[in-house]
């Protein structure tokens, strides 16, 4: 108490001052009309100010979400106009609504990877649980990504189509002549599409799609576009592909399942070749 009577004293003035300047104030603003509402104003700018800022911070600290959000949102949409894609098919005159059910897609998220090895793989957050099974597909919303591998209840292991081992069927969409694409274990940004016949068109530019000839891939999706291309001995080109993933920013990917591949695969078990 008698520290608080000493501060008192010895700020005296400065109290008064205040205490004189609060009188003041409210008899002004008290009885006019026009500063009450200046005043009501100036609260509410600040106020408005202070909440625009605490926002813009919110949002900021909330960007990393956001984008993720965005990004899964981005995927779904590009994936429902694949799927639109890959449902037209010029043989089907009569709407069939098995045939829209012929694949399953699951959202994963990519949660470790590699890039720079000669076999590369990726982990998603993906497993049994979520139906994920493996030799299913995995895709981007840009295009392939590569083959599930293993599976457990949570994770799954994927091929990535930048590893030497794993081979594609594609094809080109200007003309339709198909080939096998597989990794050099150069640059992860290229692929080398071979057994392209020499007398193919070869189009740089053109895009590389899935030919279909497999039980994982689907008929059309995207691989990448034709970079460079030369003639690998007598009868073939080899074709350098620009891959339309990039898998150094990869993040959202989804997997997708055929509901046909065991009839399929047990109808091929049983062609014999010479």
């Amino acid at each position: 108490m008698r520290n608080l009577i000493k501060l008192i004293i010895r700020y005296h003035f400065f109290l008064l001052f205040i205490a004189i300047e609060i009188i003041a104030l409210t008899l002004v603003f008290g009885e006019n009309d026009y500063q009450q509402a200046a005043l009501i104003n100036l609260g509410r700018d600040i106020t408005g100010r202070l909440n625009q800022r605490i926002t813009s911070w919110t949002e900021y600290l909330d960007l990393k979400s956001t984008n993720q959000n965005l990004a899964q949102e981005n995927t779904s949409l590009k994936v429902a106009l694949l799927k639109q894609e890959l449902m037209r098919d010029e043989t089907v005159v009569i709407p069939d609504s098995l045939f829209e059910r012929k694949y399953f897609y699951r959202p994963a998220r990519v949660v470790s990877q590699s890039v720079n090895r000669q076999r590369n793989f990726l982990m998603l957050n993906a497993g049994s649980k979520d139906g994920v099974e493996p030799e299913m597909a995995v895709i981007s919303s840009e295009g392939v990504v590569g083959i599930i591998k293993g599976v457990s209840e949570n994770f799954s292991t994927v091929i990535s189509l930048i590893n030497i081992d794993i081979r594609i069927s594609s094809r080109l969409k200007s003309n339709d002549y198909f080939g096998s694409l597989n990794w050099d274990g150069l640059d992860y940004r290229y692929a080398i599409l071979s057994e392209i016949p020499h007398h193919a068109e070869v189009l740089l530019g053109d895009t590389v799609l899935t030919s279909g000839f497999s039980a994982i891939f689907p008929y059309g999706l995207p691989i990448g576009t034709v970079e460079d291309y030369e003639i690998k001995g007598a009868n073939f080109f080899d074709i350098k592909v620009k891959l339309f993933t990039d898998f150094k920013k990869l993040s959202h990917v989804y997997v997708l399942g055929s509901l046909l591949k065991e009839e399929r695969t047990e109808l091929e078990s049983q062609i014999i070749y010479d």
